[in-house]
């Protein structure tokens, strides 16, 4: 994907001489000490990273890491005491005063965690608000509210006030009133922590739904580890101002940068990072539907195997056939499609581990992992899904039993 987003070495001191710090940081003086001993609070210190157009990048961090500060700094709210930051490869921190407004208001957006709604206004005028600054037309901007509306789930709330909407249907406004400039960019601080868990869960579902289909780049902040590996293409972890780790949730499972990032991470959900694709094991042995029996009864045996599955000419799953079965149809002279069993369950490669549990439980028979293509790419054991739950570290040789 093409980059939209730059960092380069980006460092936010406040107090009276900001740049006079950057010394005592850069020889390793701790926030603590400099704040002692000068005055001025460390934000955020020397954060470089790359954000790709359409990812979901997420900010990770406990309270004081720095995470909240630093992405300020994406639209100047806070001005970087140094570094670069490079949008569509300008770099909005020697943008003029009318650059910097062209790019707040027709490339991002912010949503806020306390919903910032103007409770005097419908939530109609509020989502129509960005549009009215910018001097779009009543009408105009009346069908792209209306169309950010629906695209939240809140038709029909059009007339009504944000407080009688519940706490998750106002963050669906702010939400709406982001998207309806167009961003390319969403910068998202904390948006759901003031939700109560239920409604953030569906929050979250909606915010994937949502990029799903319109493919922003968001930058999103939180101090819940679950919420950044369950939304993240990309997770950065902060602390004390510095970004310690950038990488996939499965990256800086499989791969902590330091002590820090493990403890993080300890009471991470692995079930909920964890997909088919990270669990499966890729099948040594198959055979087609033009195959024979005794072909099946080969594969199986010189392969250790009690089952083989059956593909098409398109790697297509077709069903199994267990070596019980096939030694019975050569004897009664039966075909492979005689055999061939076809209650199978299949599963995408991008299914969580938490959604196959059921499914691996209630199946007979390995599940069949396919792709965005409905072709076979691997197979998951029982066994599979349990150790996924604790670690993506699964034996691949371990037998494919049926």
């Amino acid at each position: 994907m093409a980059e939209k987003i730059k960092l380069e070495h980006v460092s936010k001191i406040f107090g009276h001489k900001p740049k006079s710090v950057i010394p005592q940081v850069k020889n390793g003086m701790s926030k603590e000490d400099i704040l002692a001993e000068t005055g001025h609070t460390v934000g955020v210190y020397d954060a470089s990273m790359a954000i790709a157009e359409g990812e979901i990048f997420v900010i990770m961090g406990l309270s004081g890491s720095g995470k909240s500060t630093l992405i300020r700094c994406f639209n100047l709210l806070n001005k970087p005491t140094d570094g670069s930051i490079f949008i569509d490869g300008q770099d909005i921190v020697k943008s003029s005063r009318g650059q910097l407004k062209d790019v707040r208001q027709k490339k991002m957006a912010m949503v806020f965690q306390h919903f910032g709604l103007f409770n005097h206004r419908t939530i109609m005028a509020n989502v129509e608000y960005g549009l009215e600054v910018r001097q779009i037309s009543k009408e105009e901007r009346r069908d792209i509210a209306q169309k950010n509306i629906e695209n939240v789930g809140l038709k029909g709330y059009e007339n009504k006030f944000p407080d009688e909407l519940s706490g998750g249907m106002q963050q669906r406004v702010g939400l709406a009133r982001a998207l309806a400039n167009d961003p390319d960019i969403l910068l998202m601080d904390e948006p759901f922590s003031a939700l109560d868990p239920l409604i953030r869960r569906e929050m979250q579902l909606e915010l994937l739904d949502i990029q799903e289909r319109l493919q922003k780049t968001i930058i999103f902040i939180t101090h819940d580890v679950n919420e950044a590996f369950k939304l993240g293409d990309r997770v950065a972890v902060m602390k004390d101002g510095k970004v310690n780790q950038i990488g996939t949730p499965e990256e800086i499972i499989e791969h902590p940068a330091n002590d820090y990032i493990s403890d993080f991470i300890r009471d991470i959900d692995r079930s909920k990072v964890f997909q088919a694709e990270n669990i499966m094991i890729k099948p040594n042995a198959l055979v087609s539907m033009k195959d024979g029996l005794q072909v099946a009864r080969k594969e199986m045996e010189e392969n250790g195997i009690s089952s083989v599955f059956v593909i098409d000419r398109s790697r297509h799953v077709k069903g199994i056939v267990t070596i019980d079965d096939a030694i019975k149809g050569i004897k009664e002279k039966e075909t492979l499609p005689d055999v061939m069993r076809t209650a199978i369950t299949i599963v995408r490669n991008d299914e969580y581990v938490n959604d196959l549990i059921t499914k691996s439980l209630e199946s007979r028979f390995p599940l069949a992992v396919v792709n965005e293509e409905e072709k076979l790419v691997g197979f998951i054991l029982r066994v599979h899904v349990l150790s996924g739950l604790a670690s993506n570290d699964v034996d691949e040789t371990e037998e494919y039993d049926g």
